[in-house]
């Protein structure tokens, strides 16, 4: 299969690249190479085909398509962001780029899409009451976050709740900017795909990690930011009380979800999302922790301090990915820390 591999050149990109060309698929990479994810310019699998380009460029994304079967679009922008000044860019790369690509694709022919989404459109993950049963709580208020209340509360009763998997035909809920592009990208794909009879497989991935991923960002995500403070000789500043759930996600496995989307054949015409975890959901705590004790130390600080947009847990429903795309995460959570505590990350 001939593939167009746009943002190839970013961390899950290029680990996809990679995945497909030992698959034995001929490759072609679309990145702009955006100064925010590379401060270097970045090598990209020599059995690939480069083009760099933006894929809100209509000539470069109509150059790239040329002769293509299928799509698989991981170029965003990613990250919770720094402010609201963040927000045209947000929008032009994920927003935009993503309606350049599409129309594009609808002009050429090309039907085939995997795109790549993200945790963070259903907001709160899936959360039960003993009382009123699976409840969806609201955004939590700032006054309760600065005196230490972080866990949700019920929005019927007020009692406390337990975390569940969030599944994929929980509501959308974005919470921040970033989340409310990733919800456009979805939204813009299921209308390409309805009018052109094409499919869409929506990755929603989880927290991923694993090597390449960018150094000294503040658009990287956690695990980054955390290895990044490590190298530095800096403890990891967990925020909150560290008690945040979240789904670890070696990247290895993010790239074998994308090879078994691409593999299956979904009904024309619509999108599918599926959640891309491991199944194995821990706290940003145990995670800085297992971080820090594989890479020598020093040992994290749990700040109390917030970021609005964040939300208390979020943890993956595999059943989807298992029974659709027969997607099982590979690598366990302690070998894939110990082993990214030396990774190489990317300048």
């Amino acid at each position: 299969m001939r593939v167009l591999v746009t943002g190839g050149a970013g961390f899950i990109g290029s680990h996809l690249v990679d995945a497909l060309v030992d698959t034995g698929h001929t490759v072609r990479v679309l990145d702009a190479l955006l100064p925010a994810a590379h401060h270097a310019k970045p090598a990209v699998n020599a059995a690939a085909e480069f083009l760099a380009g933006d894929v809100t460029d209509r000539a470069a994304v109509d150059a790239a398509l040329d002769g293509v079967d299928a799509v698989c679009h991981q170029a965003a922008m990613v990250g919770l962001g720094v402010d609201l000044d963040d927000l045209p860019g947000y929008t032009t790369h994920n927003g935009l780029g993503t309606a350049v690509l599409l129309a594009a694709m609808a002009r050429r022919g090309v039907g085939r899409l995997v795109l790549a989404s993200s945790m963070v459109v259903y907001g709160e993950g899936g959360f039960r009451c003993a009382a009123d049963g699976q409840v969806r709580p609201g955004s939590r208020r700032p006054a309760d976050l600065d005196g230490g209340r972080f866990e949700p509360p019920c929005p019927r009763c007020g009692a406390p709740l337990r975390s569940t998997p969030v599944t994929e035909d929980a509501p959308l809920d974005p919470r921040n900017v970033y989340a409310a592009t990733k919800v456009a990208q979805e939204h813009l794909a299921s209308a390409w795909a309805t009018a052109t009879g094409g499919t869409v497989l929506a990755l929603r991935y989880h927290n991923v990690y694993g090597p390449r991923m960018p150094r000294d960002t503040p658009y990287a995500g956690v695990a980054s930011i955390f290895r990044s403070a490590l190298e530095r000789g800096e403890p990891p500043r967990v925020f909150e009380d560290g008690g945040q759930l979240r789904d670890f996600v070696h990247v290895h496995d993010v790239a074998r979800a994308n090879l078994a989307a691409l593999r299956h054949h979904s009904a024309p015409g619509g999108l599918v999302p599926v959640n891309v975890g491991s199944g194995q959901p821990h706290t940003v705590g145990d995670m800085a922790h297992a971080l820090a004790r594989a890479f020598g130390g020093p040992m994290p600080v749990v700040t109390g301090q917030y970021r609005t947009g964040d939300v208390r847990h979020i943890v993956a429903s595999s059943d989807r990915a298992r029974d659709l795309l027969g997607y099982q995460a590979a690598v366990p959570f302690d070998e894939g820390m110990a082993a990214f505590a030396r990774d190489p990350l990317r300048e």
